[in-house]
């Protein structure tokens, strides 16, 4: 499954305070980005179907099936430097990933 690091709850927890307090964390791989696929965080009252849920650090988070799949072994951290604070997703099945971090590629023959 995934994992999330102690800095990662925090910020996901005071982005949701700011938002909606009791929406779940929505995680999901998308096409594009500049190696073949993108993570793509969001908040979600609804649960839909094909999606799954999982305490996650105290977290719910919801990952749909498909998306499951590519981020199985994902760590989930958050970290602040000069340019600023963002998520920084570390994956054990991405081969390539792109300089901002949030585009990787995996290989398709595992799959």
């Amino acid at each position: 499954m995934i994992q999330l690091s102690q800095a990662a709850k925090i910020e996901i927890e005071r982005l949701k305070s700011k938002q909606k307090p009791n929406a779940l964390v929505r995680l999901a791989v998308k096409p594009g980005g500049c190696s073949d696929l993108f993570y793509d965080m969001s908040f979600a009252e609804v649960v839909q179907a094909g999606d799954r849920t999982f305490e996650v650090s105290g977290l719910q988070v919801i990952i749909d099936n498909q998306s499951l799949q590519y981020i199985n072994g994902l760590v989930l951290d958050y970290s602040e430097d000069l340019m600023g604070g963002g998520f920084r997703f570390h994956n054990p099945q991405a081969v390539a990933t792109c300089s901002c971090g949030n585009s990787f590629s995996i290989n398709q023959e595992s799959k």
